[in-house]
């Protein structure tokens, strides 16, 4: 007889193993299924073990300039590319193992194997017979083996993983995706990033800190094309300050392989072919839903557009059948399906007042150098939806903290409904502007005016009372501009 449960998680990435914990939280028989390694690829490939990198090479930037904060370092900083790798890996094992300790503590059963939902209320595990990488823990004891179980409610949350590009398909040692980015064996000298989204302009910022040659090739109009086209710019000039070369309005129309290097045929914007050496590449052009081989087709589950069809609560068509994180659709952030995987949840046990989640509430973090994060309407956005609106602009030359960092080079603009003093946006760029934006995101979801902002009081002297001045300027009253 098959063992049976209240609620199946198919994938333990961070909207999966949130999702086990709220239903065990509220009394509901939970097991999750995990084909690869728990804490998905958040915590093992994307966003913990690249901040770790990142984090490495802050701080060889500084240790190369260490007369600049009145510091004399004797002899030459270099980078240990194995030292710095092997630290990112450990990371990334202990936020595994931490998983592994939470699943255990709340009582949830782990069933390690591929899942396949056979019909509503079942599913059939199998042994893992494709892995994209290894665990990077051991497989947690006492596990329960592969074959059939019941679930009054199955919650899917497969993840996503990198989008190829027909001809220019990743081959693990050329072309990289973020898998193999994030663990070379040496380090290239030169380096050509496709696609300046949030993954490739970390990468970007990564490896140029660490001295690479580093050209970014972007289809779209600015880097970062989801930011205000006005951080963007800021942020594109402070990289090629750092030596970044940058094409945007291009596109990689072809790539030769040599025996340890590429040439890609980039097509300009103004459609001239320009061949760029390299060599490695990373191909970082988006990624797509893990929809395939769990059997929706044959219960019917509709997708859209590569998805899975949900509504607010992430309930599919088919009764008894949920999705959340990146394999329901965008915006692919964890935070997103964390908060996705409590709504629905809390939906499932019939909590009251759960309400859906407000997309436009969601933040978004890139941590290059400099750090960029926004929430909300850019200006074109607010504008295009015919808002009559108010913005400020405040930069961090005009703060003393940042000064004193010396990271003042960066902004805060925010946008106002003119007619309401609603909050319509935010947008960052600059030194620790991705632990701030939380503020602005606290601040729309109490629906704070611009009046309550002006009168909030910010701590002195700290980065954040750039977000104020913001505020202020907007309204005529910066006062330290």
């Amino acid at each position: 007889m098959a063992q049976s449960y209240d609620v199946i998680v198919i994938g333990s990435g961070p909207g999966g193993y949130i999702a086990a914990i709220r239903a065990a939280q509220l009394g509901l028989k939970t097991a999750i299924v995990e084909r690869e390694h728990l804490a998905g690829i958040c915590s093992n490939w994307g966003c913990i073990p690249t901040k770790a990198l990142l984090r490495s090479a802050e701080i060889f930037h500084y240790a190369q300039h260490p007369g600049d904060y009145g510091i004399k370092v004797e002899g030459s900083v270099t980078p240990d590319l194995k030292a710095i790798v092997a630290r990112s890996r450990g990371i990334a094992q202990r936020m595994n193992g931490g998983v592994g300790f939470l699943m255990k503590k709340n009582k949830v059963d782990i069933i390690w194997g591929e899942a396949k939902v056979t019909k509503p209320g079942e599913i059939v595990v199998s042994k893992t017979t494709k892995a994209i990488q290894q665990p990077q823990a051991p497989v947690p004891k006492n596990v329960l083996p592969e074959g059939t179980y019941t679930a009054k409610h199955i919650v899917i949350a497969t993840g996503a993983r990198p989008r190829a590009l027909p001809g220019i398909e990743p081959d693990g040692k050329l072309i990289w995706t973020y898998f193999e980015a994030m663990k070379p064996e040496e380090m290239p000298k030169s380096l050509l990033v496709m696609g300046s989204g949030a993954i490739g302009i970390e990468f970007a910022s990564f490896y140029r800190t660490l001295g690479v040659d580093v050209t970014v090739v972007e289809v779209m109009k600015s880097v970062m094309p989801v930011e205000d086209v006005e951080i963007s710019a800021l942020a594109k000039k402070q990289f090629e300050k750092q030596g970044m070369k940058i094409h945007l309005e291009a596109k990689v129309a072809k790539v030769e392989k040599g025996a340890n290097s590429i040439t890609a045929h980039v097509e300009m914007k103004d459609g001239k072919i320009e061949k760029i050496t390299a060599d490695r590449m990373i191909s970082a052009v988006g990624v797509q839903a893990n929809i395939e081989n769990i059997g929706l087709e044959a219960i019917g589950v509709k997708t859209d557009r590569g998805f899975i069809a949900i509504d607010g609560y992430g309930k599919t068509n088919v009764p008894g059948i949920y999705a959340i994180g990146d394999v329901a659709g965008p915006p692919m952030l964890a935070h997103k399906a964390e908060h996705e995987a409590v709504i629905c949840i809390e939906k499932i046990a019939g909590l009251p007042n759960v309400h859906p989640m407000d997309k436009s509430k969601i933040p978004g973090c890139t941590y290059c150098h400099p750090q960029v994060a926004s929430v909300g309407l850019t200006e074109a956005k607010a504008k295009e939806q015919g808002r009559d609106i108010r913005v400020g602009r405040f930069t961090f030359a005009g703060n003393g903290k940042a000064v004193a960092l010396g990271e003042d080079q960066g902004m805060v603009k925010t946008i106002f409904d003119k007619k309401t003093g609603e909050l319509l946006g935010a947008h960052m760029v600059g030194a620790e502007v991705t632990e701030m934006i939380q503020g602005f995101v606290v601040a729309m979801n109490l629906e704070t005016t611009e009046e309550e902002l002006m009168h909030t009081i910010f701590p002195h002297p700290t980065i954040s009372e750039t977000m104020k001045e913001s505020v202020l300027d907007a309204y005529g009253r910066a006062l330290n501009a």
